[in-house]
């Protein structure tokens, strides 16, 4: 197989290739605007977006400019209509899909400077290519996590496997450094490229009353996540309490995508309970489960108050200080201890639901008692040390990262 020559000779014929390939676009936006913008910048590099349904790049292009659009190319990393069919199942138990779809497009993908990506189920290609064709002729793989959170899977030790990452503030490094996944050198810091997508934008209103909203955003993980045994009393108490507060139920988008949830970190498998019927009538609460304002800030912009367990979405939330409560279901703290995650200390942690729904009339005072903490931790998790969007900061540090590269890109 002939190879090109080296880089930066390469450049022109080898792309970079943005890589969205999860079966839901929650990951989209951490992503997207850093591809519009490497594909402006007068890099010589071809930009590529490699999108895995029609859904997603739908959801790529609602973020970027015409003029963005037009200077990327488009790769569809679609799988076989059989394939697809015949795997849907287990697709709903375990990520098959996505796995498919990196080794069925893998001549693609392989042909490429850099690969960048939210998540870790690409270092599959990684691991293959080195395997049988040596490091040398593998592309570099990038990676910018989808949220900038504090449990371990935000350091799972996959991230030493990543080239270079790029992370939205000082606490990423620092955690990725203690964790040893990574090393200050491999990491460039840029801010949160999410929170570009609201420039412009205002909060909502989605009740017809002034009462305070509060944003129930429980994760899926069935180990972690509040829904499984504490759901059905948080909507009770909206439910019976509609003359005084406002409910927007918007979990993580994976939670309604599966009926039954495998965690197999902790080893832990659970059937998701269902939401009783008479809730989505309830002219106080909101209800939404699968659409694309779950994961584009329309919710954690409008709230008043966040109602949470694990999710990083909480840092969403915090763009502006307000009030944020936690449901801690799996830990086992000590007394006087310190809470597991760092998010927790933006909030009271309640252990059940009878004890977290006592505290929530007292959001106001709340929100002002956790105030200056909340906004300490804001500026430790999303730099805002350079005034230019952090998008824009995302593209150029990829730009400087395949200057460098050595790579060899086979023909």
């Amino acid at each position: 197989m002939k190879p090109h020559q080296k880089r930066p000779d390469v450049t022109g014929s080898a792309p970079v290739i943005f890589l969205f390939n999860h079966d839901a676009g929650h990951q989209v936006a951490h992503l997207a605007g850093i591809a519009g913008a490497f594909a402006l910048q007068a890099n010589g590099v071809r930009a590529v977006i490699a999108f895995g349904s029609e859904t997603i790049m739908k959801e790529v292009q609602k973020l970027l400019s015409p003029e963005q659009i037009a200077a990327l190319e488009w790769q569809s990393l679609a799988l076989p209509e059989m394939l697809r069919a015949l795997t849907k199942g287990l697709n709903r138990l375990l990520p098959v899909h996505r796995i498919l779809r990196l080794y069925w497009h893998n001549a693609i993908l392989r042909k490429s400077l850099a690969i960048v990506s939210t998540e870790r189920t690409c270092l599959t290609l990684k691991r293959h290519w080195t395997k049988f064709h040596g490091k040398d002729h593998c592309p570099a793989f990038v990676c910018v996590p989808h949220g900038s959170g504090d449990r371990n899977v935000s350091v799972h030790p996959a991230f030493r496997n990543f080239d270079l990452l790029i992370v939205s503030g000082q606490k990423v490094v620092d955690q990725m450094v203690e964790a040893g996944v990574s090393t200050p050198e491999r990491c460039r810091i840029i801010g949160y490229a999410k929170f570009d997508i609201l420039q412009g934008r205002t909060a909502e209103k989605f009740f017809d009353n002034d009462n305070p909203t509060f944003l129930y955003n429980p994760h899926f993980d069935p180990h972690m996540s509040s829904w499984f045994d504490h759901g059905a009393d948080i909507l009770e108490y909206f439910y019976q309490n509609a003359d005084r507060f406002n409910l927007i139920f918007a979990p993580h988008v994976m939670l309604f995508f599966k009926k039954v949830h495998i965690s197999p970190e902790y080893r832990v498998t659970r059937k998701r309970p269902d939401i009783d019927p008479k809730y989505y009538d309830a002219p106080n609460i909101r209800i939404d489960v699968d659409s694309a304002r779950l994961f584009d800030m329309s919710y954690t912009l409008s709230a008043d108050v966040y109602i949470g367990d694990v999710s990083s979405q909480v840092y969403e939330f915090l763009y502006r200080p307000r009030a944020c409560f936690f449901i801690d279901t799996h830990s086992a703290p000590s007394p006087g201890a310190m809470p597991e995650y760092d998010f927790w200390n933006n909030g009271p942690v309640a252990r059940s639901a009878k004890q977290l729904l006592p505290l929530l009339p007292d959001h106001a005072e709340i929100a002002l008692q956790y105030r200056t903490a909340q906004e300490q931790r804001m500026a430790y998790t999303a730099d805002q040390s350079d005034p230019r969007p952090a998008s824009e900061r995302g593209a150029e540090a990829i730009s400087h990262f395949v200057e460098g590269l050595n790579t060899i890109v086979p023909a």
